[in-house]
């Protein structure tokens, strides 16, 4: 049955059907990202994925400190939840430190509700970058090139 006759029908019998929620949507600030001038003020999180040649797919979680360009976790899975992002920043800022604000997309492990707790009990301001650009995660990365010699 398509969908206007299953309509009709839910109409005749005076029925009404569950209407879907709407995309969940980052709540973190979209505002101009600043260039970061010390180490440890802003981490950049990004996602890469590649596939085995028996067809599986993996993917790398990569944390990345903007001044420095130090590249501070590669984490390599086929599957990586919020809770599992925010265990493997809770390692890092134990022999790093922690960061005034990370950059993100708006992924659906980035945009969880085990991120967003996790930046409020650490007070770690967490910044997304607009929709549909992502050439802003480039950007940021790029504009920390004068920065890597005053750090």
């Amino acid at each position: 049955m398509n969908r206007k006759r299953v309509q009709r029908l839910y109409r005749e019998e005076k029925l009404t059907g569950r209407r879907r929620g709407g995309r969940k949507r980052a709540m973190g600030t979209r505002r101009p990202i600043e260039a970061a001038l010390a180490a440890n003020q802003r981490w950049s999180l990004d996602f890469v994925s590649d596939q085995m040649t028996v067809g599986r797919r993996f993917r790398i979680l990569t944390v990345i400190d903007n001044c420095t360009r130090e590249c501070l976790a590669l984490v390599a899975d086929t599957s990586i939840s919020g809770l599992r992002v925010a265990r493997e920043l809770d390692a890092i800022m134990r022999w790093r430190g922690r960061p005034m604000s990370i950059v993100s997309d708006n992924g659906t492990e980035l945009t969880s509700n085990a991120i967003l707790s996790w930046a409020d009990q650490t007070k770690v301001g967490w910044l997304y970058i607009a929709p549909g650009k992502p050439s802003r995660m480039a950007t940021t990365r790029a504009s920390t090139a004068a920065c890597a010699t005053n750090c």
